[in-house]
């Protein structure tokens, strides 16, 4: 394998092969964030797009259609799903990967349903994307290398019922069976690691 071949991609997809096959859309509202991957990702050979609303990522989605695509599941102006929907109207064969910075296996399902390859929670770092975007069908990824404890995901559960309940204590606690003064005191703390 030449320097110029990334792992998963055919020789002509190569960065040396043509530019249209090696498209990246990248969609997030985190702007430090998407900055830094549309970097990382320009140096491994891809050709990047970037948007920063699901407004911007449909319209780029349907202007350009990509070969790849990493889209975030939330976004300021609505879901991410939406931008996965535009992009496989354009594109059938658009490899998509989701990323976001909150754990709900609902939206996950249905990210794969509508076509995403993977499911990455941020942040994520580009040696990650790229292996989820070139991986082979049915090909199984390494666990990560540090994974969120026990205490972070139960964290990330609650902080999703509680914007799910537009951050009312006493509905959240209700959904969740849970004292409203223990939930209030979770609410208080700092994200485990």
């Amino acid at each position: 394998m030449d320097d110029t071949q990334i792992p998963g991609i055919g020789r002509d997809e190569t960065a040396g092969g043509s530019s249209g096959e090696m498209s990246l859309l990248i969609v997030d509202d985190d702007t430090p964030f998407l900055r830094r991957i549309a970097r990382a990702m320009e140096t491994r050979g891809f050709s990047i797009d970037t948007a920063g609303t699901v407004a911007e990522g449909v319209e780029s989605a349907r202007a350009r259609p990509p070969k790849y695509a990493v889209v975030d599941l939330r976004l300021e102006d609505g879901s991410g799903l939406d931008v996965i929907a535009a992009i496989r109207e354009a594109r059938e064969d658009t490899r998509i990967v989701v990323l976001t910075g909150y754990g709900n296996i609902a939206t996950a399902v249905t990210a794969v349903k509508l076509g995403a390859l993977d499911y990455l929670a941020k942040p994520a770092d580009a040696d990650d994307i790229v292996h989820a975007l070139t991986q082979a069908p049915g090909e199984k990824v390494d666990p990560p290398e540090n994974p969120m404890s026990a205490d972070r995901v139960r964290w990330e559960h609650i902080q999703r019922v509680y914007e799910m309940c537009d951050r009312n204590v006493s509905e959240t606690a209700r959904r969740l069976n849970m004292h409203r003064r223990t939930l209030q005191r979770i609410l208080a703390k700092r994200a485990p690691r």
